[in-house]
């Protein structure tokens, strides 16, 4: 895991490691030094870590970590820039990355829009502690388990209501999406880089662009975030390592994955070349496919596959197949899952990911991120109401229909689903909130029997995850009063429901992929998501709601980017949506490792933490594994949850040394009880 940490001090001079000596991380390089000192710390490469100082003498610095397409001009001037108070100029340059600046005293650090590279904060030693990773400051002040923050991601994952601004650690706080964590003389401040608009002007930015100019957009950032992984210098791991040299990405024959391939191995030097030329051995791209040979998924796997197979027929890609057993299924060797930063679903299935990233290249492309930057949130449909476009409700209200097989043939059902968006269109913000945590604790949870059902329950300010029906009374009355005080505060800005929604389901996802990244980590790789980089998040909100909603919207964008990079030549049936292989694959899973699980819960951390009855989650185990309708994406949580725990309890030492290094590893004080 790499990471970088760093305080400010209110008093100027000695302090706790101030000068380095009696408090450091482990395994840190110091970037500067007191009285504010910054680490990296982990594996990074040369190349990920730069710095740009003001040449007239003044304390003025900048450090980028991660993947940044700036040269060092642009480096420069961005620190000038950012001395004048333009911090959103940090965040425009193609790749993912970090950025750090001081001025004087006054340290600035930027998260990303999306919060795949997260920023957290703390108070400590007189002043404040600040890291890409929370368990490290956790560590350093202590910090005990915060038990109501986990009971509320589990009740309502997808909701910054619930979640606020905390961690799994007491005292450590996360600085949301798209902010900036300001210290002036040691003292936080969280403020935005971002324009907002407001709804007293008709319309969102967004709806003002024209189709053809926001998909551009899109094309040009894709293509840049691309570039910027193909730019860099190419890493060789040692001999004996398993990543191989160079650039890799998934083929999973989906949309998302198989255009940042085809754009990876055409542009123009990189590492082929449009007409095939430079497609020699090492010069092509690492196309890798995933083959479970277990878990089935029916037509729509098998139809995947064979689009992967024509993809790679291109000369520009050496294609590998990796093929899956039944150790590659999700909840297999849940023993040997890392402990990570924080908890995510994605642990579940840690051993998965790494059999197949295991056969990449040293710096690998995924697609994660797409569903969630590029289609539309069903909440997105009150939005439409909003701006009074009701004409554009037709086709994908008429497209969800259809979806719910012969069910959805109503001629009520197009009724049904636009009562709902404007039920929800009419709904305040604290009105909505307020009712679902009436819904917490009253224990109405939603029974998702097919997409129709599903989008109508997500037409909503905020609902119940899908772990929520498996909690205690009482946690979720914890959770309940989190949402009704987050509905009591004011607002500073006015959202629409739907631009709301998804982008805290961005948030959401985010947080797990940074999770599927450090379980899933295999030495000397690189995963890069470049749906998740600042510019591409920023190009896709630019397109029109009106073009987001429509059926195909997501595989019409991304034919058009091809189309802009020279692709016109792709597999019929290319753009199909499906996620029935994965889950198809959990639930086979989830029946292969039941006795496993069923063990797991015998005495689970979390019914000592008071948040489920392991008697209840034994029982949904059981149902899941003999076929019953059981919302296997919440046991999944659930199963994630309780892995990270034990991980976290059992672990020995801490991220810190020196003299002055805390005396205990983080949440020492264990697992206690929610108060009643």
């Amino acid at each position: 895991m790499r990471w970088l940490v760093g305080w400010s001090n209110a008093a100027v001079g000695q302090v706790p490691g101030a000068r380095g000596r009696t408090l450091l991380p482990v395994g840190a390089q110091l970037l500067w030094s007191d009285p504010d000192p910054l680490w990296a710390v982990g594996d990074w490469r040369a190349d990920e870590v730069r710095l740009v100082h003001a040449e007239n003498g003044s304390v003025a610095r900048l450090a980028v970590l991660g993947r940044c397409a700036a040269s060092d001009a642009d480096l420069r001037v961005g620190l000038f820039a950012a001395r004048g108070g333009a911090l959103r100029h940090l965040t425009t340059w193609a790749g993912s990355y970090t950025c750090v600046l001081q001025i004087g005293r006054r340290i600035t650090v930027l998260g990303d829009l999306a919060g795949a590279r997260p920023v957290f904060h703390t108070r400590w030693a007189r002043g404040t502690a600040y890291a890409t990773a929370a368990l490290p400051l956790a560590d350093l002040t202590e910090a005990a388990l915060d038990v109501t923050y986990l009971a509320a991601l589990l009740a309502c994952p997808d909701s910054p209501e619930a979640l606020g601004d905390g961690t799994p650690y007491a005292g450590v706080r996360r600085v949301p999406p798209g902010h900036a964590l300001i210290l002036r003389e040691a003292v936080p401040e969280v403020s935005g880089y971002e324009p907002t608009a407001s709804l007293a002007v008709a319309g969102t930015p967004a709806a003002h662009v024209p189709p053809e100019r926001a998909i551009a957009g899109v094309r040009d950032a894709l293509v840049d975030a691309v570039r910027a992984r193909l730019a860099q210098p190419r890493f060789v791991p040692e001999p004996g390592e398993e990543p191989a040299p160079g650039v890799g990405s998934d083929l999973s024959g989906g949309s998302a994955s198989s255009t940042l391939a085809l754009l990876a191995a055409g542009l123009p030097g990189m590492p082929g070349t449009p007409l095939g030329h430079g497609a020699a051995a090492g010069q092509r791209l690492l196309a890798v496919t995933f083959n479970d040979l277990t878990a089935g998924g029916g037509p729509a796997r098998e139809a995947e596959l064979e689009r992967a197979r024509a993809l790679a027929a291109d000369p520009r890609l050496h294609h590998v197949v990796v093929p899956g057993g039944a150790r590659a299924l999700p909840y297999a060797d849940l023993d040997a899952v890392p402990l990570t930063d924080e908890p995510g679903p994605s642990l579940v299935a840690a051993g998965r990911h790494r059999l197949r990233l295991a056969a990449g290249g040293a710096d690998h492309l995924v697609g994660h991120g797409a569903r969630q930057v590029l289609d539309a949130h069903p909440a997105r449909l009150a939005d439409l109401l909003l701006d009074r476009r009701r004409r554009s409700l037709l086709r994908p209200v008429t497209a969800l229909a259809r979806a719910d097989g012969p069910a959805g043939r109503s001629v009520f059902v197009p009724f049904t689903v636009y009562r709902a968006a404007r039920r929800l269109a009419r709904t305040s913000y604290q009105q909505g909130v307020q009712n679902a945590a009436a819904q917490l604790m009253a224990r109405r949870f939603d029974e998702h029997a097919g997409p129709l059902q599903a989008s109508l329950a997500a037409l909503a300010w905020c609902r119940p995850g899908p772990a929520a029906r498996w909690l205690t009374g009482e946690a979720l009355a914890e959770v309940s009063v989190r949402l009704q005080e987050a509905a009591a505060r004011p607002r500073t800005a006015v959202e629409r429901p739907g631009e709301r929604r998804a982008q805290a389901a961005l948030a959401r996802h985010a947080a797990d992929h940074r999770v599927f990244e450090q379980a899933a980590e295999v030495r000397s790789q690189r995963i890069h998501a470049p749906f998740l980089d600042n510019q591409v998040v920023r190009a896709c909100r630019a397109l029109p709601e009106t073009l987001r909603v429509q059926p195909g919207a997501r595989a019409t964008v991304l034919r058009s980017v091809l189309e802009g990079a020279g692709i016109r030549d792709l597999p019929p049936g290319w753009g199909a949506t499906s996620q029935v292989s994965a889950a198809a694959a959990a639930r086979t899973g989830l029946r292969a490792s039941v006795d496993g699980l069923l063990d797991l819960f015998d005495a689970p951390l979390l019914a000592d933490a008071g948040l489920v009855e392991a008697g209840v989650v034994r029982a949904a185990l059981r149902a899941a594994a003999g076929g019953e309708a059981v919302a296997t994406d919440g046991l999944a949580e659930l199963v994630a949850t309780e892995v990270w725990l034990r991980r976290l309890l059992a672990r020995r030492g801490s991220c810190w040394t020196g003299t002055d290094a805390p005396a205990q590893r983080a949440v020492a004080g264990g697992v206690h009880r929610l108060p009643l």
